[in-house]
Formats: C-alpha cells, sequence, structure tokens
C-alpha cells in the first residue's frame, strides 16, 4: 500500500512520475483484531512515536447509564464494514458485538488504539 499521488488522472490518463517512492508515504496492511486471547503489537510510527494494535482481545470497556463497566466478547453480531468479518470474528469500529452486558457498539478502532470501546445499543 502507498499513499502516495496516484499514477492516473481523473481523465484515466497516465501521469509521469515525479520522484521515486517515499519512506514517508509508505501504508500498513488493516489489523484485523479478532476475538480472542489479548494479544497486542507495538508499531512504530513517525516522529520515533509508537502505536499499539490490538490483533486479538476478549474484553471491551461498554459505557452503560451507570459508567463505563468491563465485559467479555462473546460474537460479533453485524459489521456493517464488511460482512465477511462477522464470520470471522473481526471488530472494527461501528460493529455490534454480543458482551456480558448486552449489545454494543464499537466506538474505537482496535487495531490503532489497542482497546475496545464500546456504547449499548437498543435491541
Amino acid at each position: 500500500m502507498n499513499h502516495a499521488r496516484s499514477a492516473k488522472k481523473r481523465t484515466g490518463g497516465r501521469r509521469r512520475p515525479v520522484r521515486k517512492k517515499q519512506k514517508h508515504e509508505m501504508g500498513s496492511a488493516p489489523t484485523e483484531t479478532t476475538l480472542g486471547e489479548e494479544k497486542l503489537k507495538i508499531a512504530e510510527t513517525r516522529g520515533g512515536n509508537t502505536k499499539v494494535r490490538a490483533i486479538a482481545r476478549s474484553v471491551a470497556s461498554v459505557a452503560t447509564d451507570d459508567g463505563v463497566e468491563s465485559a467479555d466478547i462473546e460474537d460479533v453480531v453485524e459489521n456493517p464494514s464488511n460482512p465477511n468479518y462477522v464470520r470471522r470474528n473481526i471488530i472494527t469500529k461501528g460493529a455490534v458485538i454480543e458482551t456480558s452486558a448486552g449489545r454494543a457498539r464499537v466506538t474505537s478502532r482496535p487495531g490503532q488504539d489497542g482497546q475496545v470501546n464500546a456504547v449499548l445499543v437498543d435491541e
């Protein structure tokens, strides 16, 4: 994956390359956070900073009327970003998960910040 300017114009014509690929234009494969025993990965970002990626998670922080509680994730019920993610139990932002506290919609990006935050949804 590359975040450089496209080699094609809007009209479909070709664009001549201005330069070769640069390190800061480099992309990465998506981190598909699955349901399972907790597994995290530290990724280095630009400027010497780090990013925690969740490879697998089994616990979510669910926001309820009483506050935030830690709940076990039992299943991925719905995922509007990709229907195949439900079959593979992949958790992304916007996914509806079944937890011990009830059904919840994921509000965080587990592949980017390493944790699963969710809000209870009305069934």
